[in-house]
């Protein structure tokens, strides 16, 4: 049995149009375009800053200055009692 060509054709077409449409649902993961790329965000210079003691926004000058003062005199240590019943109770060994 022969096919003639005009329904070979006709299934050309149906395959590539299965095609497009099995791939098609891969393009929507794609980013959209307004997102910025990973590589230009990495050259970016950050001109701001968060206090780590209480998120504040910080200037570059004040951080520096901030992270000097904790490196020289560092936030106290809770007492080992405390820091063991917040452990116990954060995993559920009341």
């Amino acid at each position: 049995m022969v096919i003639p060509t005009k329904y070979i054709t006709y299934i050309n077409i149906t395959i590539v149009c299965a095609l497009m449409i099995i791939l098609g649902k891969f393009a929507v993961a794609l980013p959209p375009i307004a997102d910025t790329p990973e590589e230009i965000l990495r050259t970016e210079i950050i001109t701001s800053a968060r206090s780590p003691v209480d998120g504040e926004l910080l200037t570059p000058a004040e951080y520096a200055e901030l992270q000097s003062t904790l490196q020289i005199a560092p936030t106290p240590k809770l007492d080992t009692k405390v820091r063991e019943t917040i452990f116990y109770c954060a995993c559920g060994n009341y």
